[in-house]
């Protein structure tokens, strides 16, 4: 049996392509849209793509399970259980608690584990080959390394009202029924890593086993003494902000995500055709510089989506393609990177990706206001607004700022003053620059604290000593 986990940084998601040498057949877990890496693994190793299949209706990214399946003319699983709000709008075989999807010696074996999401499965892996049981669980966002998928984001991203209660009633049965009555040997390969919104307290490790999380996880002192009321109030204390756009993702997902298939190169446009199109607003300019380079100067109306590990989070923090149907152009040195940039934004649906430039000349100009720790003492400012997560807030933050997260912003902008200046900081200034960008965009006055807390603490610091 092959088995390999196909990790994004970006959103810190794992999809996993499980492979039977003897008959040359494969399926993929949890895929994402930018399929290519799924089918170079297929071709490295003889290998025919005939399934693909999730372990529920994702929030944090777009589900690649129909992309992938056009392209391989793969056969779709997806999850029957959860009840009728919860069904799939497309088509493909519906999985319920122990239905098995096989492929030559390999069978996975579908375990309803509900509470993140209430038609939540996970899957044990059994390669015939070896062992008659199971040694493996795809265990989706039911259970991380040393935490547990949050029972909370149908309230925050699907407009559910206290779900989350039922929801971490139901992981304490997933837990208690279903996975402490495996074997401790089997292994557990969960859907995110550390960084994700999906839990509070993620472990940076791929993977666990059923008896390391037994005995070390944090919840398992509360399955120990059959303390459920301890365990919930554990469970939902703390959880981080749901970023907005994971309502999106929800309902996208449920529909069915647009295939988009085969994706030509991206086209270089030359400064002249970018200036004409900025000045009628027909484009959104992505300025992909970090954010020192951009202060010092970038294209007026432009969001500041930087490269790195964050490219696709930090795009749906920006743009709303529900609402702005402006195609995108992206700052690029080159078409590697413009094409690398484009996969990480289609992964949280922003397809319309119409072209790249390569510099700022001969473009309109200008250089975001920004004022230090000390200047902030006697700004004229309307609003001071922390744009950080409420628990980042919670431990400490400059003396009446509010707190509104960068992934919500722009959904939430009726929150903020339309008259007067907004001055913004984050902990170092990356996601202020975003979520600046962002609201500049929108029409709002908005100047940023240089540095943001980390250099208002030092300041602050140094005047107390």
């Amino acid at each position: 049996m092959l088995l390999e986990r196909i990790y994004d940084e970006d959103l810190a998601q794992a999809s996993y392509f499980i492979g039977c040498q003897a008959k040359g057949e494969a399926i993929v877990v949890d895929p994402r849209r930018d399929i290519d890496v799924y089918l170079r693994l297929a071709a490295a190793n003889d290998m025919k793509i005939v399934a693909v299949t999730e372990t529920h209706i994702h929030a944090d990214y777009l589900s690649g399970t129909r992309e992938l399946a056009a392209a391989t003319d793969a056969s779709i699983y997806l999850s029957g259980e959860g009840g009728d709000d919860w069904q799939y709008a497309f088509d493909g075989v519906r999985l319920f608690d122990q239905d098995t999807i096989s492929l030559g010696n390999i069978t996975l074996r579908a375990v309803h584990t509900p509470g993140h999401t209430p038609e939540h499965l996970s899957f044990l892996v059994t390669d015939g080959a070896f062992s008659d049981q199971p040694g493996f669980m795809l265990s989706g966002d039911f259970i991380f390394a040393g935490d547990l998928g949050r029972p909370d984001l149908l309230d925050e991203a699907a407009g559910g009202i206290d779900t989350r209660f039922a929801g971490a009633h139901d992981i304490f049965v997933s837990l208690k029924e279903k996975f402490l009555t495996l074997p401790d040997y089997v292994q557990v390969h969960p859907a995110h890593g550390s960084g994700s919104a999906c839990g509070k307290a993620l472990g940076s490790i791929p993977s666990s086993t059923v008896g390391y999380e037994r005995l070390f996880a944090w919840w398992a002192p509360y399955l120990a003494a059959d303390d459920e009321a301890g365990f919930v109030a554990e469970l939902l204390d703390g959880q981080p902000d749901a970023h907005a756009y994971f309502g999106r993702m929800k309902r996208q997902n449920r529909q069915g995500p647009a295939i988009i298939g085969a994706r030509a190169e991206l086209p270089q446009f030359l400064a002249a055709q970018v200036a004409e199109r900025l000045a009628a607003d027909e484009i959104t300019f992505v300025d992909t510089r970090h954010h020192s380079l951009v202060h010092e100067g970038t294209v007026q109306g432009a969001v500041n989506i930087p490269t790195g590990t964050k490219v696709a989070s930090y795009g749906a923090w920006a743009i709303d393609p529900e609402t702005d149907h402006r195609p995108v152009v992206l700052l690029a040195d080159d078409q590697e990177m413009a094409n690398g940039l484009w996969d990480h934004l289609v992964r949280v649906g922003i397809d319309n990706v119409s072209g790249f430039t390569t510099s700022l000349e001969g473009l309109p100009l200008f250089v975001p206001h920004t004022i230090s720790p000390a200047e902030l003492e006697d700004f004229d400012t309307k609003l001071i607004l922390d744009v950080r997560n409420k628990t980042e807030h919670v431990a400490g933050h400059i003396p009446g700022s509010e707190q509104l997260s960068a992934g919500r912003v722009l959904w939430n902008t009726e929150q903020l003053p339309h008259a007067g200046t907004i001055v913004s900081y984050c902990q170092s200034g990356v996601r202020n620059s975003v979520a600046a960008s962002t609201l500049r965009r929108a029409g709002f006055d908005v100047v940023e604290l240089d540095g943001s807390y980390l250099a208002w603490s030092n300041w602050r610091e140094l005047q107390n000593a």
